[in-house]
């Protein structure tokens, strides 16, 4: 009888059947280190959303640019109807743009504090000290993102992350956020009190600040409800059967799972198939093979149950629409 180590590993549920298992999924995002092909697998995605009669829109949060490339079209900074593809929209989010309007609100938010504080000092310092921290850009796209999700126009959000790193950051900031606020609404808390007590008139002054900082936890409360909820929410890690991507995932998934958001699985991508290699094929393939072997086997081991598609090594790039449309019998394995 052949041991445990000798039978060949299978996909115990596919990404169409966790996603097919969830029909209330609404925000799936995928993730891992940069060039696994996120965009990719972010692209097929909605693409078999969509042809599934859901309205779709594929959204990319990742600051380096590859969506708009992927489709042949330019979706950049606004939402597009992706051409030939009924019920799929495409938004690579103007990074610079969002910046820019985040500066601004930042600097309404600072003369509101120095004007409450009786501060005679420009706001720009401040808002130039606030802004140069790594930090900022992440910020300004998780606050497009939960817009995005909010608006609530569609059946159904696919969203291209930035590299792993920088995505748990991104959605690690609802929790994060969280914290801050509270800390930030208990001194100002205490400050309007001292300054209600010190005063000699008894009228209670407007405190816009503390309005926001009011209505910005509920939205962020609302954010987290909807990245930690399970039946609405999955993030899906890509990887090469590689050292250095499968290293980077490890990583990060349990970090997702101590956020409680819900990690739908792992996929892997660029695998050369067996098939397509001879005897007579260059060293290099057969090497790589090899080495794509010992890797896959660490995979089914560390990923026991959660991998959900493996996508072959295609002999040319994937672009277009038709492009993303080989994949699917891989991705989506028993559909077409």
């Amino acid at each position: 009888m052949a041991g445990a180590e000798d039978r060949v590993p299978q996909i115990e549920q596919s990404l169409s059947e966790y996603l097919g298992s969830r029909p209330s999924l609404k925000y799936v995002f995928f993730g891992g280190k940069g060039g696994v092909g996120k965009t990719v697998m972010a692209g097929a995605t909605a693409l078999q959303l969509a042809r599934h009669g859901k309205r779709t829109m594929l959204a990319s949060t990742n600051p380096v640019h590859s969506l708009s490339g992927l489709l042949d079209q330019d979706v950049y900074g606004k939402a597009v109807p992706v051409t030939g593809v009924s019920n799929l929209w495409a938004y690579e989010i103007d990074t610079k743009d969002n910046i820019e309007r985040a500066k601004q609100d930042i600097k309404q938010k600072i003369r509101w504090f120095l004007k409450f504080a009786e501060i005679s000092a420009q706001a720009d310092a401040f808002v130039e000290s606030a802004t140069m921290n790594p930090a900022f850009e992440e910020s300004a796209m998780f606050e497009e993102m939960v817009d995005l999700m909010f608006r609530n126009e569609y059946d159904a959000y696919v969203f291209d992350t930035a590299p792993t790193a920088n995505a748990r950051r991104l959605l690690g900031m609802s929790k994060v956020y969280s914290l801050w606020v509270n800390k930030m609404l208990k001194s100002r808390e205490e400050a309007r009190s001292l300054r209600e007590l010190l005063s000699f008139t008894k009228k209670k002054e407007a405190d816009p600040l503390m309005d926001y900082l009011v209505s910005f936890r509920e939205r962020i409360g609302q954010a987290r409800d909807l990245l930690t909820d399970k039946e609405r929410t999955a993030f899906f890690f890509v990887t090469l059967p590689e050292a250095l991507p499968i290293a980077v995932i490890k990583r990060f998934i349990q970090w997702f799972r101590d956020f409680g958001i819900p990690v739908g699985g792992v996929v892997v991508n660029m695998l050369i198939q067996k098939d397509q290699v001879r005897a007579d094929s260059p060293e290099f393939v057969r090497n790589r093979v090899a080495m794509q072997d010992a890797y896959m086997k660490e995979i089914w081991r560390d990923f026991d149950g959660a991998v959900r598609a493996v996508i072959p090594l295609f002999d040319d790039e994937v672009r277009g629409v038709s492009g993303l449309a080989r994949v699917l019998p891989y991705a989506f394995a028993g559909e077409r």
